[in-house]
């Protein structure tokens, strides 16, 4: 059975006002090391320009995995990974080259429904920033809906010489 192609044509979600205005003081922050969280940087070559293009996210770690979600639906961060297929993660100003595999639809809301919300109830305020804050309810009220517009990717070791 292949995975079930997912149509991106509608997947933008509204990115709240204060995101804009946050990420180059998160940038700058993680960058030198500040810890944020669950965030880290991700660089990314640009799939028109070639150029590496930072941003800050945030790693859903969870039992030896690691994910990032797309919670502004299919962004240019996520279009970018998409069709690198890798990247490097920096954590604590450490470097790590990875690689990135797209969930198909239904393991993304798998993901959403046995995973993450799960996961997110234990985190303090987790489900209202998530949810509320950053405009990504559905994630838990509508898995199924939510893996249509928010890209998820698992990140694993980049292969030898990739």
């Amino acid at each position: 059975m292949s995975a079930q192609p997912i149509d991106r044509s509608k997947a933008r979600t509204r990115v709240p006002f204060f995101v804009p205005l946050f990420n180059p003081i998160a940038r700058r922050m993680l960058r030198g090391g500040v810890p944020l969280g669950p965030n880290a940087l991700l660089t990314v070559r640009g799939r028109s320009s070639g150029i590496d293009r930072t941003t800050p996210v945030a790693v859903v770690a969870i039992g030896g995995h690691r994910w990032v979600i797309a919670t502004f639906g299919d962004v240019n961060w996520a279009r970018n990974l998409r069709a690198a297929g890798v990247a490097t993660l920096t954590v604590n100003r450490r470097p790590e080259a990875v690689a990135a595999r797209e969930l198909p639809q239904a393991e993304a809301a798998a993901f959403f429904r046995d995973t993450l919300t799960p996961y997110v109830g234990h985190v303090p305020m987790g489900r209202w920033i998530l949810g509320s804050m950053l405009g990504a309810r559905e994630i838990f009220t509508d898995p199924d809906g939510a893996a249509q517009h928010h890209p998820v990717f698992e990140l694993g070791p980049r292969p030898s010489g990739g």
